[in-house]
């Protein structure tokens, strides 16, 4: 079937409206120079993510310093202003390369990641001049090392080892370490002695707080470490598993001594901070998905100031060298990705960047509402509804589920989920349990044999659509990327009159060959999620589509990026091979160039009139 028939069913309007949304590009992970006058920052506005520097003032044009050929994933400006580090997905894949680049465009190298089989994790600069930490993973194993790189010789030291080590600060004199270690929902913070290798604990495993932890980072005299908790309890503080910044000390040895919760809220996960000089902390809250910003005081977590944000969502940022201001990338379901100027004491209101990408025409999007609804056993979910203008009734509707299982459907700028809803399709995004956002106990209600119960959340979710007077029995549709992908396929064998259509990116459709066929590293990270794929085989068979295909009837498309080492592109391939062979209604799309994620503008203009059109098509 060629691509004019695929589309035939969508009129010019809806295609036009696709290719604008689809096609709005954006920036995001900025960072600032030293000197706070210049940005760094990530952009798609060439068609493919770049790294673009720019003044803050606007006077020059931005200046693209990545290759032509690079996909560029982050980027951080050194202490000293003199080079930018940044990394790069080679050709899609998730196996990323560290690179350097003066912020002139000068002596731009590659410094990890020659090995095609090896991953590069972003890490930081450190005190010490042209000095980058990162972790990398070989890709022989499970396990990544935590390396000091000197961009300018070359030079390499593995300050530790040991495990899958996720580094997240390095003390002033690189004779300590914090990383991250430990698979799924159950990564914790350890510090590291280089010398002996030896590694604690920074909150002991039997302690509240003990089980995860993420973020850590030393105090500026180097006499105690911050990190976040995700089970704090601490210190009188009333248990709860929301994340909360904790403190805790060092002694001489730099031995962690008892954790103590400074900064917590019941009703919000602490997504990120930064402790400034005056005694006050940058909190980043994430409260029912949406982005909350305050200063508040660590002597006894009192609020100073909040500060009001333009769009829901901040996913990153960079805080000025004075740390007074700081440059938000934000983001909300009618603006892509871009960056702003917010003062953090609430005297300005937040100023976009001149060089931020234009945004697509509003005229043209939505803006989603949040609903709550109960599960079968009564727990309390919730997601995103978006309606078509114009419909005040029961509609042909999509339930989009999201990645991870871990993320969270939050209100950020989703081009597949706006295309639809442009050709009259209403669309609903979930958190159904497992997902992030909720806290740590409703994030694990989906871990091993778990799963089995997560799986009705789907049933509740279309119940309550109908029930609502959202949705039209027989015309709901299942979309869904990663591990969405792979619930989308579990709903259509498992619940075949459910619905009438399906579209998967990037979702397994066999757990056994994912764990074969993935990144070592990520293989193993997984097992806690999912279940050993050794003694946990039967399990995993059971819960794995691919062993259930003869029951599907809808029809399903399979879109896929062909560079994908995460979810191997084999798991799109093997499932269309055996709907094929059924004689099910089965498509497959391969996004030349992509990884995991789809970056390309013309792949994902592509992407998202294919699906939008699948649905209109069979709903």
């Amino acid at each position: 079937m060629t691509d004019a028939l695929r589309t035939a069913g969508l009129s010019t309007q809806a295609r036009l409206a696709i290719a604008e949304v689809a096609g709005a590009s954006g920036a995001w992970c900025p960072t600032l120079a030293p000197t706070g006058d210049r940005v760094a920052y990530v952009s798609d506005r060439s068609g493919l993510p770049r790294l673009e520097v720019t003044t803050l003032d606007q006077q020059t044009p931005p200046a693209v310093l990545s290759g032509a050929d690079e996909e560029v994933v982050s980027v951080a400006w050194s202490p000293d202003g003199e080079w930018l580090a940044y990394l790069v997905s080679p050709g899609g894949s998730i196996c990323a390369q560290l690179w350097a680049v003066r912020p002139d465009g000068t002596e731009r190298h590659l410094v990890a990641g020659e090995d095609p089989r090896s991953t590069v994790f972003a890490g930081g600069w450190t005190a010490a001049s042209g000095h980058y930490v990162c972790s990398i993973a070989p890709g022989d194993g499970p396990d990544a090392d935590v390396v000091l790189v000197d961009v300018v010789s070359g030079a390499r030291r593995t300050l530790a080892g040991g495990g899958f080590l996720s580094v997240t600060a390095v003390a002033a004199d690189e004779r300590t370490v914090l990383a991250r270690r430990g698979p799924r929902g159950h990564r914790h913070v350890v510090l590291v002695d280089v010398a002996s290798g030896v590694q604690r604990r920074v909150i002991p495993l039997g302690d509240p707080g003990g089980r995860a932890s993420e973020d850590g980072r030393f105090a500026p005299d180097g006499r105690a470490v911050y990190l976040r908790a995700g089970l704090p309890g601490l210190a009188g503080v009333p248990r709860s598993d929301r994340t909360a910044l904790v403190r805790v000390p060092l002694d001489e040895d730099r031995v962690p001594g008892r954790g103590e919760v400074l900064v917590s809220r019941p009703d919000a996960d602490l997504d990120a901070y930064a402790v400034r000089a005056d005694g006050t902390v940058v909190c980043v809250w994430n409260a029912d998905g949406c982005t909350e910003l305050d200063v508040r005081d660590l002597a006894d977590g009192t609020v100073r100031h909040t500060v009001a944000l333009p769009e829901p969502v901040m996913p990153g940022w960079s805080l000025s060298p004075d740390g007074r201001t700081l440059l938000a990338e934000l983001t909300g379901p009618l603006s892509p990705r871009s960056l702003w100027r917010v003062a953090l004491d609430g005297a300005e209101a937040p100023v976009p960047l001149p060089s931020t990408p234009r945004r697509p025409d509003a005229h043209l999007l939505v803006a989603p509402e949040h609903l709550r609804y109960a599960a079968a056993d009564g727990t309390e979910l919730d997601g995103w509804l978006y309606t078509p203008p114009g419909v005040h009734g029961p509609n042909r509707t999509v339930v989009s589920f999201h990645g991870g299982p871990e993320g969270q459907e939050r209100p950020v700028f989703s081009p597949v989920a706006q295309a639809l809803v442009a050709a009259g399709l209403t669309v609903f995004a979930p958190n159904v349990r497992g997902s992030g956002g909720h806290g740590a106990a409703f994030m694990a209600a989906d871990d091993l044999a778990a799963r089995e119960a997560s799986f009705d959340d789907v049933v509740a979710t279309v119940q309550h659509l109908v029930a609502a007077g959202v949705a039209l029995p027989g015309q709901v549709g299942a979309h869904g990327w990663s591990y969405g992908g792979y619930l989308t396929l579990v709903a259509l064998t498992r619940w075949p009159d459910l619905f009438a259509a399906g579209a998967t990116l990037a979702g397994m459709s066999d757990l056994r060959t994912f764990f074969a066929g993935t990144e070592p590293w990520m293989a193993a990270a997984s097992v806690t999620e999912y279940g050993d794929p050794v003694t946990d085989r039967e399990m995993l068979a059971t819960l794995s589509p691919m062993t259930a295909l003869d029951r599907l009837t809808a029809p399903v498309l399979l879109a896929h990026g062909d560079r994908d080492t995460n979810v191997p592109v084999l798991e799109s391939v093997q499932a269309h091979q055996q709907l094929t062979a059924l004689g099910a209604p089965a498509e497959l799309l391969l996004l030349r160039g992509e990884g995991h994620t789809i970056v390309g503008r013309e792949n994902l203009v592509h992407l998202s009139e294919r699906v939008t059109e699948w649905f209109d098509r069979w709903l």
